[in-house]
């Protein structure tokens, strides 16, 4: 079993695990990628803010910004027949998979392009073409969900892994412990991964558990677990194909406690009083964007010039999905009674 020694409240400044301390050099179409994708993640989501305050769309309204790095390392490291699920703070998931980002922004806005058709809203974000299982509201309920999406790949002897998300709140569910053990058990080809961003809404993870390093919750089940930098997209990714590699061998699951920073608060409605501004200035210097932007400048892997031309190009991009999802029409009314199962002959409805 190995599991991290990080036990430290600012987590991407924690003692990272072994598997994270050293990594492998990778390329410039990556960093290109990495670059581009993050940038895209956070424009979106910058301009998601905007049009929720300005009462374009309604409901919850969970942010991304910050954790980028997270998902562009896990790209880098699964392969596109993979499947992924997560929680409710999933709108740059589905752009993360190469999912246009006008159909994000149409479900966003209640509208029948959107990809779930407008029926989900901010917190259900399905791509049933990208392997893509959703955002899911229920806190902690994607994670059995993950592991049986794993069982029944390993069942079927397809050579997939699911990579099951969710936040430092979720791992105080009951159902986390259930699963874990039935995956060790099975030694199902799933990789759980905590998306610590130090909060669980306003509640910080010192105030709701005794053990604040949270890749030892695998260590009763003997699963390997590993504390990550969230903040970098390279420890990210390496981390992520390690335990892809265990997984496709038969080997089982893995833990990552991933630790990264939400620079927004926890929904549109979060007055943030549970954090300073000091604390979160301090997190924006290591933002994993600037980071990779830095290598590529001094690599001189893009000029000026072109760096301009890539942030204007996804300004566009975020208008264009903007300008979709206003055009696009409502569900109609018939819409109420599809994708709903029924049974006809169910045999315990009464009149």
């Amino acid at each position: 079993m190995a599991t991290s020694t990080a036990n430290t409240k600012r987590g991407p400044k924690g003692k990272a695990s072994e598997a994270s301390k050293k990594t492998k050099g990778y390329s410039k179409a990556t960093y290109l990628k990495w670059y581009r994708d993050m940038l895209l993640m956070r424009k979106f989501e910058e301009k998601c803010g905007q049009l929720y305050i300005q009462q374009k769309f309604g409901g919850f309204c969970h942010l991304y910004i910050g954790q980028e790095a997270v998902l562009a390392g896990m790209v880098e490291a699964i392969r596109p027949t993979d499947r992924v699920i997560t929680a409710y703070r999933d709108h740059a998931h589905p752009i993360a998979l190469g999912m246009h980002p006008k159909y994000v922004m149409a479900e966003l806005y209640g509208k029948v392009t959107g990809c779930s058709k407008g029926k989900g809203g901010s917190m259900h974000m399905f791509d049933k073409e990208r392997n893509l299982f959703g955002g899911h509201g229920i806190v902690g309920g994607q994670i059995p969900l993950g592991a049986g999406i794993a069982f029944a790949d390993k069942y079927r002897k397809e050579d997939h892994v699911t990579v099951c998300f969710f936040g430092d709140g979720a791992s105080r569910q009951g159902s986390l412990h259930e699963t874990f053990n039935m995956a060790m058990t099975w030694k199902l080809p799933v990789i759980f991964i905590v998306e610590n961003n130090q909060y669980a809404m306003g509640t910080s993870v010192e105030r709701t558990s005794n053990v604040t390093d949270l890749s030892k919750l695998g260590a009763s089940y003997e699963m390997p677990s590993f504390t990550v930098d969230g903040m970098s997209p390279e420890k990210v990714a390496d981390a992520i194909a390690s335990a892809a590699e265990r997984g496709r061998k038969g080997e089982g699951p893995t833990l990552l406690n991933i630790e990264t920073y939400r620079y927004k608060g926890h929904s549109m409605s979060d007055p943030q009083k549970y954090r300073s501004k000091d604390e979160v200035e301090e997190f924006k210097d290591q933002d994993p964007i600037n980071h990779v932007l830095n290598v590529i400048k001094e690599k001189k892997w893009m000029s000026e010039a072109k760096i301009k031309e890539v942030q204007q190009e996804i300004k566009d991009l975020v208008a264009e999905s903007v300008q979709f999802a206003e055009e696009s029409d409502y569900p109609p009314a018939e819409e109420l009674y599809k994708d709903v199962y029924t049974q006809e002959d169910y045999p315990f409805v009464r009149d």
